[in-house]
Parts: structure tokens; sequence; C-alpha cells
């Protein structure tokens, strides 16, 4: 369901993320990939509910295509009359805080989950200046299975690190080496509108 204030950027942008669907077949075990991902972005809501929270509408409904795909029903609303923010719920069972992606072994399943995560904890600079693609983490095992997964793709990384342990001892940052730049644009890339057309824009996707 999509809430009435939301309704022209469903029409606006559901149809493009149907037709990344579309244009890449996915097996259900790939969207769980990306969606466990994604799941960084997400918190659990009245215990049944996993809630993702977005300035970004256009994501959210690519997740609910997704979810729609893999059979689960999701629902998006704004939040507040005059908050530019909106929301997707879903009660998917096969969604998992607990998901550990060092078990992943097929090669496109790592692949989509480090595109989720990229699409939730990712971040590279929009405007013009020195390029870089950062990927941020709160949970030191994840950033470092994440770290793993990257390896295995022959992405290089730099080291984990904390950018201040004053601010916050528990931030854990990793940056893409710039070697691995264009490798990891081409093979990992991004579904959330604002960092694909990043990718398009600053390296000529």
């Amino acid at each position: 369901m999509i809430g009435a204030d939301n309704q022209q950027a469903t029409r606006h942008s559901a149809g493009e993320s149907s037709e990344t669907i579309r244009q890449t077949p996915l097996s259900k075990e790939e969207i769980l990939a990306y969606l466990h991902g994604a799941l960084h972005d997400a918190s659990r809501n009245k215990r049944t509910r996993i809630r993702f929270v977005q300035k970004y509408p256009e994501w959210l409904i690519l997740l609910h295509n997704l979810l729609a795909e893999i059979g689960y029903h999701s629902w998006i609303y704004k939040e507040g009359q005059n908050r530019n923010l909106y929301a997707l719920e879903t009660t998917c069972k096969e969604l998992d805080f607990s998901y550990n992606p060092v078990t992943i072994s097929d090669r496109s399943e790592k692949i989509m989950y480090v595109r989720g995560f990229f699409d939730a904890e990712g971040g590279i600079p929009r405007n013009s200046g020195k390029f870089y693609i950062q990927l941020v983490q709160k949970n030191f095992p994840k950033i470092s299975a994440i770290k793993q997964l990257l390896a295995d793709l022959g992405i290089k990384s730099g080291i984990i690190h904390n950018p201040s342990q004053k601010v916050d001892p528990d931030y854990w940052r990793i940056f893409i080496l710039k070697e691995s730049h264009r490798l990891f644009a081409d093979k990992i890339g991004s579904w959330h509108p604002i960092k694909r057309e990043i990718f398009r824009e600053r390296m000529k996707i």
C-alpha cells in the first residue's frame, strides 16, 4: 500500500525499479541476499515488523518490488505531513537481523549482499572533487565480513578504522582502494536512486 502523499513518486519510480528487476533475472536467494544487506538500514517495529526509513521513496519502492517478487507484502507511507521522510514496513519472516554473510558461498549472492549493504550503509561524494567509496557500520564483525566478501570478489579495500574514538568508538569504516573503484562500480554498483546516478555521472557507467 502506498500512501496518497507518495503516489506521484510511486508512478514515476515504480516502473524503473520493476524494470531493474526484469532486466536482471534474480533467484530468491539473490533477492534475500540483497535484502539482508539492506537490512542494515532497518529496525524492528512492534516485534513482527521490519521497518526501513528513507528520504528517497524510490529505493523503498524497489525494496517493495523485491519483496513482492519473493511473495511478501510490504507497505510504504510518509512519516508525518511536514517531514520529507518515508518508511517501508514488512512482516517478511525470512529476513533475519542475525544473518551471517560469512556463510554465503555463491558469488552472485555475495555481490547482491554487498550491493544491498552499500545501498544502505555506503557513501560516495555527489559533488566534484576527490572521489571515494566508503562503507560504514557499527558492528565490527559485520564490517569485517564485508571486507572479506569484497576480497572474495577481487575488490581491494583499506584497513577497517574508526574515524574518531571520541565522537563514536563503535563506528567503523572502510574505503575501497582507488585501483578497485571501477571494479566496484561495475560489479557491485547500486540500486539506490541517488548513488546509482552518481556512479553514472562520475564514472560514466
